[in-house]
This record gives structure tokens, sequence and C-alpha cells, in this order.
């Protein structure tokens, strides 16, 4: 059987469609393009209202282009809007997220793939179906936790993703191992609310406990992790202590902020002030001069006045982030946020968006500019002409080595 997965979304979703991938090709099934597949797998996104139109786009696209082609949907907005999805043209099946780890056997009789083959070393050991480069991926991501309990105003997530849960060391461990068999040299670990990782185990755990257990049992030396987006109020200061210490840590920070006003904070149900935010990415940026630190924000949110914008824009332009991702707030029906008042008309949500685009340019543009001429250690991607440094920048180095080798690189 042929098949295509479409990833919308944020490392969670990769992560799981990496999932399906190793699944689907231990059971026999080829990859191809969806215009060409039997089946095609759509994992979706929520968290916007264009989240929602990329995915009916995508699906209705899939079915012109492939009008044989079986759709299974799943991901947040299958979950969230199971019917509407349902009714769009050729998809077959919705498989909602707590049902998501069990898709290709819920799959398995209905589109006849047979049982999935383990691949070992000859000791017993199960090894990997995929290698780095399936689905373009280079860096392996890894899900070690799901769900969320946070009551942001304007976020959809919990409901969709349901009470957090977290796998138990020992089977992140293992997949570690499974991971650098397949010759993986970077890993995301990666989650909904990442931090809140083992607080619901028995006997409870924690990030910090999880990623000193991958730091002693790293099983080569060359294995990078990389840890994926973390809420501000869990970047504990031991977190910062295992990253600046060096090794097998990537110097690289995902530190949502949504914004720099008390106020809209507040509205936001963020747990945290901007006094708190900006002391936290100070001190990162003066214990890890070259480390990367990004962050979200929403401009638009109900009631943000002028100068709660003024004070966004403010902070930004002198703050020491790399990378700012800037969403337009968006309605997610469900949510307290929905039903507050005080919108600001589009043109200014837009004015606002480009305004805070056009900072973060010059964020990126700064960082750069401050390694130019440092030696890093990257990873080599696509066709092994460009590299990723372990501080997340793009270097092109030229033809000659294949994808996933680690070089030496200077920044230009």
């Amino acid at each position: 059987m042929k098949y295509a997965v479409v990833t919308f979304g944020c490392r969670v979703n990769q992560a799981d469609s990496l999932g399906f991938e190793e699944d689907l090709l231990s059971r026999g099934a080829v990859p191809v393009a969806p215009h060409e597949a039997d089946l095609v797998l759509v994992n979706t996104c929520s968290v916007t209202a264009t989240a929602d139109q990329g995915a009916r786009q995508t699906i209705r696209r899939i079915a012109r282009d492939n009008p044989s082609a079986r759709i299974v949907a799943t991901g947040c907005y299958a979950t969230r809007r199971p019917d509407e999805v349902l009714a769009l043209p050729n998809v077959v099946r919705v498989v909602p997220n707590d049902e998501k780890p069990k898709t290709i056997s819920l799959l398995s009789t209905d589109f006849g793939l047979t049982t999935a083959v383990r691949f070992g070393d000859g000791d017993g050991s199960c090894g990997s179906a995929i290698e780095p480069g399936v689905a373009g991926r280079t860096a392996f991501t890894l899900r070690v936790q799901t769900g969320c309990a946070e009551s942001c105003s304007y976020c959809i997530i919990p409901a969709t993703r349901g009470r957090p849960r977290s796998v138990p060391v020992d089977e992140v461990v293992a997949q570690v191992a499974r991971v650098v068999a397949a010759e993986f040299k970077e890993i995301a670990l990666t989650g909904v609310h990442l931090g809140s990782y083992g607080r619901d185990l028995t006997p409870a755990s924690s990030l910090v406990e999880l990623l000193e257990t991958v730091r002693s049992v790293r099983l080569q030396p060359d294995v990078l992790f990389r840890i994926s987006s973390l809420e501000p109020m869990d970047c504990s200061r031991e977190i910062v202590d295992l990253v600046a210490e060096g090794g097998c840590f990537a110097p690289h920070f995902h530190l949502p902020l949504q914004h720099a006003s008390n106020r809209m904070l507040a509205a936001m149900r963020r747990p945290y002030t901007i006094e708190y935010y900006a002391a936290l990415v100070d001190d990162i940026r003066r214990r890890i001069p070259h480390a990367s630190i990004g962050a979200d924000v929403i401009v638009g949110f109900p009631g943000e006045a002028d100068e709660d914008f003024e004070e966004l824009e403010t902070y930004l332009a002198r703050s020491p982030l790399t990378h700012v991702h800037v969403f337009p707030y968006s309605d997610r029906p469900g949510t307290d946020a929905a039903s507050m008042t005080g919108r600001a008309g589009g043109a200014i949500v837009r004015e606002r968006g480009r305004r805070v685009r056009e900072i973060a340019q010059h964020l990126s543009r700064r960082f750069r500019e401050s390694q130019i001429g440092t030696v890093r250690p990257a990873l080599t991607i696509d066709d092994g002409a460009t590299a990723v440094t372990d501080n997340y920048l793009r270097v092109p180095i030229g033809p000659g080595r294949s994808r996933n080798e680690w070089v030496q690189v200077v920044v230009q």
C-alpha cells in the first residue's frame, strides 16, 4: 500500500507523525506524494482559525488531485470538530487524539496493512523502521509528554489533548536507545506542556530528572538533545544549568512570551509577569551568550490597547531574544477569551503584527551577526549542503557532504 502523511502544527504533531511513518513502514507500506497515495493521513492543528482553514484546504486539494485517495484525519482540529472534518471530501475516518497512538493498528484491517515487522540486530532487541531523512527530517522529534492542565484563556489545546500524561522515564530511555541505534544524531524532546513532565507519574518525576537521566545514559558521544518549547515558569535554574554545562544539550531555548504587558498577561491567564520573563532570558543570555532564545507573541488579544502594544514593542526591541513567532489573536470557540470584548479592528491587528515581525527580523539578524566568525558544531540536513548549528542557525556549507553528518562550521 502507498501512503502519505501530511502534518500541521507543533513539534508534538511532528513526533506523532514520525510514529505513523515508522508504523506504516514496518508494515510494508511505501511512502509517496499525496497525489499518488492510497492512504493519506492528515495530522491537523487547531491553535488558530488559520490552522483549521489550512487543514480543510489541504484535504480538499488532496481529494481533488487524487480522487481515489482515502483520507484519515487526526490531530487537534479533527478532535475538536470531528463531524466537520468527516464531511470533507474523501475523509473516511477521524481518529481523535486519545486514540492517535493506535491509529495505524485501528486502520490495519480496513487498509490491508500487514502485521508490523520489528527490525532487530539478532539479539532480540527492537530497532527502528525509520532512519534520518524519512519525511524530510534529519533530527528525530521524540514526544515524552502530552496534554495540558494550564488555563490560558485563549487556548483550546487542553480540551483537545486532555490532561497531562508523561511517558515513564525508562520508556523514554528505551526510545532514545532505539533512535540512536537508527543513527539519528539529534533528538528533540517535546511535549504539549513539556515542563510538567513527570508530575503525573507514580512515583512522581520531573523534566530535570528526565534530562539528567538521558544525559547519564547517552549512548553515543555525538548525539545532541534539543529541548523543545518550555513555559517560562518551568524553565528552572537546574535546566539552565544543564544547558550551560555544554555537552549533550543544545544551547537553544524556546520560551513563549505571548505579551509584555502585565495587564494582557493577566487577561491571558499566563502565570508570570514580564519582569519574571525578562529576568529569565537576561540570565540565560548572561550565562550562555551564544544561546538562541525564541518566543511566541500574540497581537490583537481582546482588550489590547495602544499602550499595551507599545509595552510589547518596547520590550521586544531591547530584549535578548533571537527568534519571535507572531500570532494574530484567533478566537477559539469554547475558550474564555472568545467571549471577551474590546477587540481591535482587523487593520490595526495586521499593522501590529507587521511591526512585531519587523522587530523579529531585526532580532534574528542581530543574533546572527553576533555569531559571525564563531565556530559551531552543526548537523548537515537535506542534501548535505546546509547545516544547522547547535544554537539553531542555518549555515550553507556547499556540496560534498551527506545528510546527518556533524561538521564544524564558521558562521558567516
